[in-house]
């Protein structure tokens, strides 16, 4: 069940694992107790032998169920040991620059992940106390989850630079712009390249690019090389980057996949973070238009119920589905929404205007999408809190050159994030005083 849970995390991209219900490994004599010990120093704090084979043990059990074959004992204990150093250094840069997250967030974030489970808290609590894990610390796993990705948002947005001159580019070069309804499923192996690496290191790394790359053009599994040879935190899924659209990729990879067949392997790449290999898993979709100086519209209103300390997730969908009750024995929108909706769009009956792809969080857009002209939704959960989405019309429009810019200017922005952060986390944990003592043990 623990597992089940954890796959709803909005946040489990970040690569936590849930460490806590399993124990150190019993000694190899049953008369030795061994004591536990340091096993790496990070800058001020340190990480324990206990706590690396409680991190190993939950990791296997996550990669077990996901068909992904483990690395050799020691590569994955090393592996594992050298994320756990990226997650400390980040950590501890957030605590430096003050970033706390509060109780108030943290609590509304855990009503999120069980209703995402069809429970309520309660129940969670429950699930997760069964699996072995005391709800104290799995409600700060999920805390620094949620400081860890808001830390990579903070720092990404500082530092990713986007040039009138490439927006300008962008918007001149039609065959650049991405089709909106394309995706691919996409795996990776990296290999990170440390802060001011010696030419000597960059070619033990480019060699040991190579190395993988030959294994899997001489048959071995992409998932099983990547959970081996890859230092990104996604090793533990294969490689796995799931389903994207080519604006939510590095350009390093937007530019390079859709050359590639369902099924092949790249070549070695280099970017700033280090060496890359792709490989396509499969592609959806494609038909739509990549031309962004038409776009489809909607025009839509909604009734919106916000949860807060007194109005739980579960109350505040019972409202919603009250509501709908009505609006399918012929109540009336526009009036329901004056005196129930808890938004500035209340006094208009709900309305929200025409609006644009991406003019909304992608939960509500998911949805409305979705609708027919006139089509009522049942009650949605976003950021905000918790909706019923009307499609009033929809309409094919011009756009308007600054929208044009607007919307290619998040995508250059989406596709250099993730080379950002990546060479923020190197740069963080080659600045950091790392001392490994793993070796002591042996």
């Amino acid at each position: 069940m623990l597992n089940k849970i954890l796959t709803f995390l909005l946040l489990s991209a970040l690569g936590f694992a849930s460490a806590g219900t399993a124990q150190a490994q019993p000694a190899e004599r049953p008369d030795i107790v061994e004591v536990d010990r340091i096993v790496a120093v990070v800058n001020d704090e340190v990480i324990t032998l206990h706590e690396l084979r409680s991190r190993i043990s939950e990791t296997f059990a996550q990669m077990r169920s996901r068909n992904v074959t483990p690395p050799p004992a020691e590569e994955f204990e090393r592996q594992q040991l050298e994320r756990m150093i990226l997650e400390k250094v980040q950590l501890q840069h957030a605590a430096e620059t003050q970033l706390r997250v509060d109780d108030r967030l943290l609590d509304a974030s855990l009503s999120r992940i069980a209703e995402s489970n069809r429970m309520d808290v309660p129940q969670l609590r429950a699930a997760i106390e069964q699996d072995g894990m005391p709800w104290a610390r799995f409600r700060e796993d999920i805390r620094k989850q949620i400081v860890m990705s808001r830390l990579r948002d903070r720092e990404v947005e500082s530092r990713v630079v986007v040039t009138e001159g490439e927006i300008a580019n962008f918007i001149a070069n039609p065959e650049r712009k991405p089709d909106q309804n394309e995706e691919y499923n996409v795996s990776h192996i990296l290999l990170r390249v440390p802060e001011g690496a010696s030419p000597e290191q960059l070619i033990r790394l480019k060699a040991r690019a190579d190395a993988a790359l030959e294994q899997i053009r001489k048959g071995e599994e992409f998932s099983r090389i990547a959970a081996s040879y890859s230092d990104a935190q996604d090793a533990v899924n294969g490689g796995s980057l799931g389903w994207r659209s080519l604006d939510r990729m590095p350009s390093l990879f937007a530019d390079a996949v859709p050359k590639m067949k369902l099924g092949e392997v790249s070549d070695v790449m280099r970017s700033p973070a280090g060496f890359h290999l792709l490989l396509v898993v499969d592609k959806r979709g494609g038909s739509g238009s990549s031309d962004e100086s038409r776009v489809t519209q909607t025009h839509a209103r909604h009734i919106l119920i916000k949860t807060s300390e007194v109005l739980n997730d579960a109350e505040a969908r019972r409202r919603l589905a009250g509501l709908k009750e009505r609006l399918d024995n012929g109540g009336d929108f526009a009036e329901l929404a004056r005196t129930n909706s808890q938004d500035l769009s209340s006094s208009k009956g709900g309305d929200l205007g025409w609006l644009y792809p991406g003019d909304t969080v992608p939960e509500f857009q998911r949805v409305m999408d979705g609708l027919k002209v006139g089509e009522v939704s049942e009650p949605v959960q976003s950021p905000f809190g918790w909706h019923l989405i009307q499609v009033v019309e929809r309409r094919v429009d011009e756009v308007s050159l600054e929208r044009q810019r607007a919307a290619a200017r998040m995508t250059l922005r989406d596709r250099k994030a993730e080379e950002v952060y990546q060479d923020w986390v190197r740069q963080l944990r080659d600045n950091a005083y790392v001392e490994i003592r793993l070796a002591d043990e042996r």
